[in-house]
């Protein structure tokens, strides 16, 4: 039986224990915990998933400041209200929502945000930290995989783990995570000679390239662990949308030991990180 690791299950019940303790320290007279969401412009996926933050931040407690700016925002602008939200007592995280506007420099900005309130774990004080093994706001995807293999006792103890895809998103902090895990790690990309090959050695097997169904059952090394990062909207013949991975699950699910849904999988675990780790900024402050 191939084990489902549940994302969405285990995101529930991290929201439930942080509303718990949120609504603990606020029946003390504590102020609640703070997240602060900017978006630049009017992208419909950016504004789907800002509501679904603050959807999430209603859910347990986090106050939610969502500061929305027009397309045409000036750098400078945009730096100031980060500024300003770095200096406001009553916000613990801060979270920029991407992609920007082409004319703004996404990386100045995020560099811009207080290290302590990254909410993202995305600031190259908190990749520092996570290299040297130091406490830190952690990158919340990669952050949001190592909870779900914790929580199915899974041993990454000399595992041997592939990571397809490099970004500063997910690859590389993931693969940072799991040598911190203690697996052996190899972090494979575009120009990486014969893939199909590294998958089929792989006990560990992290998806995160944006390429629909990619990897089959043919690159996956049988009761290995299948992580699907990747979410896809891939059109329908009747017109329809839906969301798939970067895994072919239909053909891997029965190959694989355990594998992550999508969606359902890595997507919840990714937004309930996010408020773990503005809590984690928040305890803190208190």
């Amino acid at each position: 039986m191939t084990l489902l690791l549940d994302g969405k299950a285990l995101a529930n019940q991290i929201q439930t224990q942080l509303a718990q303790e949120i609504h603990a320290l606020t029946e003390q007279g504590y102020r609640p915990p703070g997240l602060a969401v900017v978006m630049v412009g009017d992208n419909p996926a950016s504004a789907a998933y800002v509501r679904n933050k603050e959807r999430a931040c209603s859910r347990v407690g986090i106050a939610s400041y969502g500061k929305h700016l027009p397309a045409t925002a000036t750098q400078a602008e945009v730096a100031a209200l980060l500024q300003q939200l770095n200096a406001d007592p009553n916000v613990d995280g801060i979270l920029v929502q991407l992609p920007l506007p082409e004319h703004l420099d996404a990386v100045a900005l995020l560099n811009t945000i207080d290290p302590d309130k990254d909410a993202d774990g995305l600031h190259p004080i908190n990749l520092g930290r996570l290299v040297r093994g130091e406490p830190g706001l952690r990158s919340c995807t990669p952050y949001g995989v190592m909870r779900l293999l914790e929580s199915a006792n899974i041993n990454l103890v000399g595992a041997n783990a592939l990571v397809v895809g490099r970004s500063i998103l997910v690859g590389k902090p993931m693969a940072l995570m799991l040598i911190e895990a203690n697996a052996t790690v190899t972090l494979a990309h575009s120009h990486t000679v014969d893939l199909p090959a590294l998958m089929r050695q792989a006990d560990i097997l992290v998806a995160a390239v944006g390429r629909p169904g990619m990897i089959t059952a043919a690159d996956v090394k049988p009761d290995s662990v299948v992580i699907d990062v990747g979410i896809n909207r891939v059109e329908q013949p009747d017109g329809t949308a839906r969301l798939v991975g970067d895994v072919d699950y239909a053909s891997v699910q029965p190959v694989a030991g355990a594998i992550t849904p999508v969606p359902g999988g890595v997507g919840p675990m990714t937004v309930a990180m996010l408020l773990e780790n503005t809590v984690t900024s928040y305890r803190s402050r208190l």
